[in-house]
């Protein structure tokens, strides 16, 4: 998918995501005033095509209603939400940037690691269904490997850095790859079969972060307080979350397995949240806390000597 045609498309699914329904006469003086369009209108079908190709690759379906209006249908949309709403912000931001002279000046922005580079391929891998190789410099090595052969499954933007989890040959497990830490990756010729149950929330749908495993699913309940939960409910933790309120504080309930990840989101709550169950995540909780709190008493210790 070129650059040009991905811009129309999305084009096309925030117009429709603003006015709601429009009929082809109104959507076409839209697009000719549109960057995307280049000044031509939007033959019926160019637009036929553009249709079946949002479909196709973003699973959001547009439908006509009697009157010869076009909409988005919402079961689409809601079941796609997340990576919709991700495409249209930096769409839209993308937008707003250019048309702000010298926004390097004015606009400040965090410096993440960025997938560009690999993100693209390992797509086309993924529709494709063809294994990758590349060099990994993980954190947790003093060296790269080399050669790794991955059978793509799917992927997942955490904290602002893109994962791919799929099938390790060498190993016949299933691993998680930042896409920033990859080196020299390539396509290669051979197919694998994709498994039953891939799709992403197979692997994530019961966990906050990467970190998976076959754990079992835990009732997470927090009480968070009140100014906490307005958070919260802002930027929920998981999508499970359910909230129940009680005056000065709310809490919080989530299906949920116990990883790295779900403790580091709590801690970085500090005093404003408490796990009330389960018991296991009490004590990783109070571990870490005690493991950061050791980090302070030994060096006033040192101190006072």
């Amino acid at each position: 998918m070129t650059r040009d045609l991905f811009a129309r498309y999305v084009w096309i699914i925030d117009t429709l995501s603003r006015y709601g329904r429009l009929s082809r006469e109104r959507l076409n003086r839209l697009w000719m005033r549109s960057e995307v369009s280049g000044g031509a209108p939007l033959p019926e079908r160019t637009f036929f095509h553009y249709r079946r190709s949002i479909e196709q690759n973003f699973h959001i379906d547009i439908l006509c209603d009697a009157s010869g209006e076009y909409y988005i249908d919402q079961t689409s949309l809601t079941r796609n939400r997340a990576l919709t709403n991700l495409m249209l912000d930096n769409y839209a931001v993308n937008g707003a940037i250019s048309d702000v002279a010298d926004a390097s000046a004015r606009v400040e922005v965090e410096d993440v690691p960025s997938a560009r580079e690999f993100l693209p391929q390992m797509m086309d891998a993924m529709r494709d269904g063809v294994k990758v190789s590349f060099t990994y410099a993980g954190f947790n090595r003093s060296r790269a490997e080399k050669d790794i052969v991955l059978h793509p499954y799917v992927l997942k933007r955490y904290k602002q850095r893109w994962y791919v989890l799929g099938l390790k040959e060498s190993a016949d497990d299933v691993r998680t790859y930042a896409l920033d830490r990859i080196k020299s990756l390539r396509l290669l010729p051979e197919h694998f079969t994709l498994p039953e149950g891939c799709e992403a929330s197979d692997f994530f749908g019961s966990v906050v972060g990467v970190t998976t495993s076959k754990a079992p699913v835990h009732r997470v309940r927090l009480r968070a307080t009140a100014r906490q939960a307005k958070y919260l409910r802002a930027l929920p933790l998981h999508a499970s979350q359910q909230e129940e309120v009680h005056g000065d504080y709310s809490i919080f309930s989530y299906g949920l397995q116990l990883n790295y990840e779900l403790v580091h989101e709590i801690v970085g709550m500090g005093d404003s949240v408490k796990v009330l169950d389960p018991p296991e995540l009490r004590v990783m909780v109070t571990e870490a806390l005690r493991a950061a709190l050791r980090q302070y008493e030994g060096e006033n210790l040192k101190n006072d000597e």
